[in-house]
């Protein structure tokens, strides 16, 4: 029975699917590497190298079309079908929660231009451990996705709530610094909005895993994903 990934009488469509699968990983390491500078940055008050990251966004967006481009031409000269349908879907998908992840860790490169400008604050250290647990998701489910794997596509999906609850926790350490002295407000809310981007870089690693396991499987992850909302009353 043919599986994800076998080869196709005709060799130039493989060559096709490849081309695809190659764009996107270029795409994934570009994404790692923005999210890894702006987490570098984050840690060491380095603007220099936050400013780097905003000028890496271009890179991923151009590889975001050329994925566009690609899935396209499949579309029209190959009318994929079943497995083959569901690389060029899951491809789109991939390409675009990629792009997001490259524009929020832009949006945290901005951020600490800004936290740069005002002293240092504690909650930063919980901050970049966020950071460092979401890159090491978005890594293993991009090796997931690239080598068909779902049991890792499964264990990343599953660790999405860990993720939510440190956002969680870091919104009320960040908010009790607000709270006890009002000087900390700028810095404290840019940290806000880190965590944020932090978070949603999770939710997108979190959406390439469904991809994945439906890609390999071609049954839907129907795992609950519980969220929690740091605005609730119970957080």
């Amino acid at each position: 029975m043919p599986t994800v990934g076998d080869d196709h009488i005709v060799k130039s469509y493989d060559a096709q699917l490849k081309t695809l699968r190659d764009i996107l990983a270029r795409m994934g390491g570009l994404a790692e590497a923005q999210l890894d500078m702006a987490l570098a940055a984050l840690e060491a008050r380095d603007s220099e190298t936050a400013m780097k990251v905003k000028a890496g966004d271009a890179a991923v967006d151009a590889c975001e079309q050329q994925v566009n481009e690609q899935t396209l031409r499949l579309l029209a000269l190959r009318a994929p079908l079943a497995d083959d349908l569901r690389q060029v879907v899951a491809a789109l998908k991939v390409a675009g929660n990629l792009e997001r992840v490259a524009d929020h860790a832009a949006s945290a490169a901005r951020r600490t231009v800004i936290l740069n400008d005002n002293p240092a604050m504690a909650p930063t250290r919980s901050l970049v451990r966020m950071g460092r647990k979401v890159q090491v998701m978005l890594h293993e489910v991009l090796g997931a996705y690239l080598a068909y794997d779902a049991d890792t596509a499964l264990a990343v999906h599953g660790r999405d709530q860990e993720i939510d609850e440190m956002h969680a926790s870091l919104f009320r350490e960040i908010l009790t610094y607000m709270m006890e002295d009002a000087r900390t407000i700028t810095a404290a809310s840019q940290l806000m909005f880190v965590a944020k981007t932090f978070e949603r870089i999770g939710d997108h690693a979190t959406n390439i895993a469904e991809m994945t396991y439906f890609l390999v499987t071609a049954r839907p992850l129907d795992r609950h994903r519980p969220r929690r909302d740091v605005f609730d009353g119970g957080v």
